[in-house]
């Protein structure tokens, strides 16, 4: 490559994780208590959420996927240990197997207030747990147009996080059950495409003025150029069940987002696609996970999921070893052989029958390198 920086790709890893009372198995509120904890160690890296039963954490920004790694294996092992000693679980799944949102306290803050107070049984019954991976840019100018050409990918990239499966109890028949409950949001899922930064600025500062929003956080599509940070911010993705496939994930991200330059930097662009043909594939990677096909658009034909997957690694093979995130990247090969967390939930549910045991499968992956 020579000449070409990838420094600019720094990665930031969101996770939310859900809290569960051990002898029950049931979401529990933590009052906040694990979040008070756990500022005395990490500081501003751990959050309160809209729900009480959920911990959110961010990493530091890190300048490749080892840091990011064990960033997030620390985070997870002090919350876990914070929560321990409050004998209280935790674990990560996009939705919990069978708790009830009707049952599940709120965040008392003005932020939640607001958004429960306009967006009502959609923001109550919104009990999910999601993955979000910032990838930094050099400028706004390159967030937007790597944003247009990777919303191509979110699909793909969704299809291997998926692990929400069931839902209040029942088996959903999706991989992903997150995305549907999250659906009842307004200004969700995939975005359009904005011919430049300005166009999308246009576009915030209309709904602003017309008090649909407050400010651009209230976007919650599944990619956004951040309204704050110079970073594309991924935001598709269920909470992976373990480190490893959460790293394996945001190195992804990072590549597709590397091999995106490049090609820029060539004068080569990535076709851009519809977003009304760019959500069939959604659809089908959560309804599926790995087990479906998605369109290559390219072709108008149906592919293996699997297989396209394995395209989209050969696509960025290019720019992985720069990044120095081989060894993470080789882990989308496993999640594609051993399938992902949904799969292994459904796995457990079909030996035991038991969504008891299915939760305290969940609860002992949390940890697993």
């Amino acid at each position: 490559m020579g000449n070409l920086s990838y420094r600019n790709f720094t990665l930031g890893v969101e996770e939310e994780y859900m809290v569960l009372d051990p002898k029950t198995r049931e979401l529990k509120s933590h009052e906040q208590r694990i979040v008070q904890e756990g500022q005395k160690i990490i500081k501003d890296k751990v959050k309160a959420e809209m729900h009480q039963a959920v911990v959110e954490v961010g990493t530091d920004i890190c300048a490749n996927a080892e840091e990011a790694f064990k960033d997030v294996a620390t985070l997870r092992s002090t919350i876990a240990q914070i929560a321990g000693d409050m004998d209280l679980w935790v674990g990560a799944s996009g939705t919990h197997p069978f708790s009830h949102w009707e049952s599940q306290l709120i965040t008392d803050h003005v932020r939640y207030n607001q958004i429960v107070n306009e967006l009502q049984e959609a923001a109550r019954s919104n009990l999910i747990f999601g993955l979000h991976v910032h990838i930094g840019m050099e400028d706004k100018e390159m967030a937007m147009h790597i944003a247009n050409s990777a919303r191509y990918f979110l699909p793909h990239v969704y299809a291997l996080s998926t692990n929400s499966p069931f839902w209040e109890g029942r088996k959903t028949g999706y991989k992903s059950f997150r995305t549907k409950v999250f659906d009842k949001f307004p200004r969700t899922g995939i975005p359009d495409y904005f011919e430049s930064y300005e166009a999308y600025q246009k576009y915030v500062q209309t709904l602003i003025k017309t008090n649909c929003i407050d400010n651009a956080k209230k976007i919650w599509w599944d990619l956004r150029v951040h309204p704050f940070f110079n970073t594309v911010e991924f935001r598709i993705c269920d909470v992976p069940m373990t480190i490893n496939e959460t790293i394996a994930i945001a190195a992804l991200f990072q590549a597709i987002c590397a091999k995106l330059y490049k090609l820029r930097h060539q004068n080569l662009n990535f076709i851009m696609y519809q977003r009304a043909l760019i959500t069939e594939n959604k659809w089908r990677a959560g309804r599926y996970g790995l087990d479906g096909s998605l369109i290559d658009f390219g072709k108008e034909t149906e592919v293996n999921t699997r297989l396209i997957i394995y395209e989209l690694l050969d696509f960025v093979d290019d720019v992985v070893d720069e990044l120095g995130s081989r060894h993470w990247i080789n882990q989308i090969s496993k999640i594609l052989e051993t399938g992902t967390g949904a799969d292994r939930q459904l796995k457990v549910f079909e030996q035991s029958n038991s969504l008891v045991t299915v939760t305290d499968y969940i609860h002992d992956q949390f940890l697993i390198v």
